[in-house]
């Protein structure tokens, strides 16, 4: 293990560079070439993080690089190359080897255009920001620092290599990254850089909904995620990438306190976060459904503000609204529908408990808020408890034990009964049989009823449920009517279902 020795606010830093490192770098100056471990890694090392996905810049060509580590790699692949990129895998490292290069974005359009360059400084200076812009000569450890990454690192300041305009107009995303490096990292955004973020806000709509969406994954994701949503508000970049909750800023509570709603939103988004788990645990963190959901919770309230007799505010079904524009924004920016139905049906349910300590739940209401939440219930425990951001103390002691009592309602229950998959006690098939029926809307209109009595008075005796079924057939209009039932009383499709046998759809001779 190699080492090497850098200064950082007068404290020596030691490097430990993994050997791997060092020998791919004298694989390039033994050829006659130029490496250099760059970007992420190197702003790593000085603040002591580990890093298995490795960087590295050269002014070797593409097909030089491929020449170099073919036979060295573990495996390699080229399909970064037309961007100069070629990556592969040795000793359980990512690597990737990119020749020096100058791009930039035509101003109309989405992708970069390349051009290979021929120097170490000139690649650094085409970087986001001076954390970032600083390399390791290999295999040497000299540092190369020319635009002060070391000194704006010590400082908890982001600023750019070169004038923020040029770099912003470059790639436009860098606007996203400085939001999420200021959540990643907590560093402060130097202000030439937050007036060039505000000046030059609206160009983000140039850039793929993918690629913000990823940026906000890794911002919402972060360490001080609130950090970075506040940026993206404060600029003016939210307007683009999440209008909703920029929104947010005009609205008042509804106790007509004026609680600023935004920044109860970002509290809750801190307090979600905080409610995280373990990776053992029922909600690893970090969760992004659980994060973006408390961040959305509320965007429905701009729409469903009205003001009441007597000065006080409501926002009625802000709940249901919210989770249709939090699903909206979601589909603008390319989410999985996995996780939109998931965030989306948070916020949906963020208010569901309220009323739970002054009215009190019977036991199928309790059955019907963990059936409703389903999977998601663990995150809804946490959004539902981060969603008390008052300062009056026993209000927020009087939901939290609120809260603690319906928990311990929900493992009672769960102890006697499998509230996981609330079923009815008898399937299709069986209704079929007992009340002589094809398939159609009459069974899923019986099982519906089954779902009701199972909700309402918890697991029923197989007799019990079918008498009550019986019951309930009894008083429907088609009890009487004697269409689709086979010669015994029981139709055709009933009958072989009992069976086991899947009724035929063609005639058999």
């Amino acid at each position: 293990m190699a080492h090497a020795h850098h200064k950082i606010d007068s404290h020596t830093v030691d490097f430990q560079v993994d050997p791997v490192v060092l020998e791919l770098g004298q694989r390039f100056v033994e050829a006659g070439h130029e490496l250099s471990l760059v970007g992420g890694p190197v702003r790593d090392l000085f603040l002591g993080r580990a890093a298995l996905d490795l960087d590295f810049t050269t002014d070797a060509t593409p097909d030089q690089t491929v020449a170099l580590i073919r036979k060295w790699a573990d495996n390699y692949w080229e399909i970064g190359r037309a961007f100069g990129t070629i990556g592969m895998r040795k000793a359980g490292f990512q690597i990737e080897i990119t020749t020096y290069r100058a791009d930039a974005y035509d101003p109309e359009s989405r992708k970069p255009v390349v051009a290979f360059g021929h120097s170490l400084t000139d690649d650094l200076l085409r970087r986001d920001f001076t954390i970032n812009a600083m390399a390791l000569r290999l295999p040497s450890l000299e540092l190369v620092d020319p635009f002060g990454g070391v000194r704006d690192l010590h400082a908890s300041v982001l600023a750019t290599p070169g004038a923020p305009e040029i770099s912003f107009s470059d790639d436009p995303l860098r606007m996203m990254r400085a939001a999420r490096f200021a959540a990643q990292l907590g560093v402060a955004v130097r202000d030439d850089v937050r007036e060039a973020m505000t000046r030059m806000a609206e160009r983000i709509t140039i850039i793929s909904a993918e690629r913000v969406r990823d940026e906000l994954v890794k911002l919402i994701c972060s360490a001080h995620p609130r950090a970075g949503v506040d940026l993206l508000v404060d600029t003016g970049l939210a307007e683009f990438v999440l209008p909703e909750v920029s929104a947010l800023r005009l609205e008042s509570d509804e106790h007509h306190r004026h609680k600023d709603v935004y920044q109860h939103s970002l509290q809750v988004l801190e307090q979600a976060a905080g409610l995280e788990t373990e990776a053992d645990g029922p909600v690893p963190g970090p969760d992004f459904v659980l994060r973006f959901a408390a961040l959305m919770h509320d965007v429905g309230k701009p729409a469903t503000r009205r003001f009441e007799p007597g000065g006080a505010v409501s926002f009625r079904h802000h709940d249901m609204v919210g989770s249709k524009l939090t699903a909206k924004r979601m589909k603008a920016l390319r989410f999985d529908n996995d996780t939109i139905k998931a965030t989306a049906r948070l916020v949906e349910l963020h208010m569901r408990f309220y009323g739970y300590g002054d009215a009190g739940w019977s036991d199928s209401a309790v059955r019907r808020y963990v059936t409703d939440a389903g999977p998601l219930l663990e995150r809804l425990h946490r959004l539902t408890r981060s969603d008390v951001t008052t300062r009056n103390q026993r209000k927020a002691d009087r939901l939290s034990f609120a809260y603690d009592d319906l928990e311990a309602r929900i493992a009672a229950l769960r102890e006697q009964e499998s509230l996981e998959a609330v079923r009815p006690d008898l399937d299709g098939g069986q209704i079929m049989v007992l009340l002589g029926l094809r398939p159609g809307p009459v069974v899923g209109r019986a099982y519906k009823f089954l779902l009701e009595e199972r909700m309402e008075h918890g697991p029923l005796d197989p007799a019990v449920a079918e008498a009550r079924l019986r019951q309930w057939w009894a008083a429907q209009p088609e009890a009487a009517s004697p269409a689709g039932m086979s010669e015994t009383g029981t139709s055709h499709g009933a009958a072989t279902v009992a069976a086991g046998v899947e009724p035929s759809t063609t005639e058999e001779s």
